[in-house]
């Protein structure tokens, strides 16, 4: 073959790829492999950030107990970013982060943690902060000189771009810095993520913003903020679309936020039963006692961190109670009872009554024919299938059981 040939032949194969989107580029593989587990700055803070305060999230992310139950990330949402120099390269605000991102990236490595930054798809953030259009892969690599871990993509700002060629973009300007990196897609699930976002990104939000309340829709000036139960409900026809490094993401969490105990317990454990990340949205440093045990709940957070990778699928509906089933490893199941009303319901449960069955995870329990343990995951209480299940549900709470089986007699 002569040289001309070969030379056409590369070029081919080098214009092909370009067209795909650079389509040898991949995420990186081997991270979330379970559901994320963090914190973030926007829900409590929007933009009155700076460096301190996120110095002291990671301290209190140790102190409390929140690292050793497994959360591991310290995101920094908007308004971390200052200019861009005469080369184009970003910097952070010089009077919110003084020492740079770099030596914030050192502190919150030096306490066994991981850090997360904030960019946007257009040409600037929500904020009205630099976004990354046109910089992706400057923004990438400097990104990759400070040490971030996590990198959350915003939509604002984007008229007539296409989300999937966007995140495309960045996806391969993140596997082209060289540092592995989680990738949060984050344009609230307008352009159908969930049905390209796995081989782009790690997760991808499905709906608009979350707003601290349990059923309700705020929507001020052109942004829609949404309760713990509509967020849910827009989940419906997802969950074949999430498993492990690929993740439907329900938003960020308002435990501590302002909802009661019962409304806070029943967002934790909804969000573990979908799989959604988990990524913490109060002030670590001053949260109560209560919010600090409820997010630290060992059983609800093995039923997000299962290693099956399964989202919930909701299996009954009664009026206002609900039940979820979530298949876990080892032939085990979480069940979750929801009660969505503002009144108190009594829940009378015949477990014979229906064989459990899952197509998506070929799982099923037939307790017919197999009688299962139950531990109540907030009350600790204990007992079994071999006898119907009666329990009163507080408003907008939930009963939250983890199955295995079969049960010794």
């Amino acid at each position: 073959m002569n040289t001309k040939r070969i030379v056409q032949l590369v070029m081919g194969v080098v214009l092909a790829a370009a067209a795909c989107g650079n389509s040898w580029a991949q995420k990186a593989e081997g991270l979330a492999s379970t559901p994320q587990m963090g914190w973030n700055s926007w829900n409590k803070f929007a933009c009155s950030i700076d460096e301190r305060l996120i110095r002291e999230t990671a301290d209190a992310m140790v102190a409390t107990g929140l690292k050793d139950a497994g959360y591991q990330y310290v995101n920094i949402d908007d308004c971390w970013q200052g200019k861009r120099d005469a080369n184009g390269d970003i910097h952070p605000d010089p009077t919110r982060f003084p020492s740079g991102i770099k030596a914030l990236a050192d502190y919150v490595h030096g306490k066994g943690l991981k850090l997360g930054i904030y960019s946007d798809a257009g040409a600037t953030t929500c904020g009205g902060r630099p976004g990354s259009r046109g910089h992706e892969y400057q923004d990438a690599r400097t990104y990759a000189s400070w040490g971030i871990d996590y990198v959350k993509y915003d939509w604002c700002n984007t008229p007539g771009m296409s989300p999937e060629p966007a995140y495309t973009t960045m996806r391969d300007a993140i596997a082209e810095a060289g540092r592995p990196m989680v990738f949060s897609i984050c344009e609230w699930g307008i352009g159908k993520p969930w049905e390209w976002g796995a081989k782009v990104g790690h997760s991808w939000r499905t709906t608009p913003d979350i707003y601290n309340c349990f059923d309700c829709e705020f929507s001020p000036g052109l942004s829609t903020g949404l309760g713990v139960l509509r967020i849910l409900d827009r989940q419906a026809g997802l969950r074949q679309f999430a498993g492990p490094g690929h993740w439907n993401d329900m938003d960020m969490l308002e435990v501590g936020n302002g909802m009661s105990e019962d409304e806070d317990r029943a967002h934790l454990s909804i969000w573990a039963m979908m799989a959604s990340p988990l990524i913490l949205g109060n002030d670590l440093r001053s949260m109560s006692e209560s919010t600090r045990r409820i997010l630290t709940n060992p059983g609800v957070i093995a039923v997000s961190q299962d290693k099956l990778g399964v989202q919930a699928l909701r299996v009954m509906v009664d009026g206002p109670l609900e039940i979820y089933a979530k298949p876990l490893d080892g032939g085990q199941w979480a069940l979750m009872f929801l009660n969505r009303s503002n009144q108190a319901l009594d829940v009378r449960h015949d477990w014979k009554a229906e064989v459990l069955s899952d197509g998506l995870s070929n799982r099923s329990a037939d307790f017919k024919q197999t009688v299962y343990s139950w531990s109540d995951l907030w009350s600790k209480k204990t007992g079994d299938t071999s006898t119907k299940l009666e329990a009163r549900l507080a408003p907008h709470s939930v009963l939250m059981l983890r199955l295995t089986g079969p049960a010794k007699t």
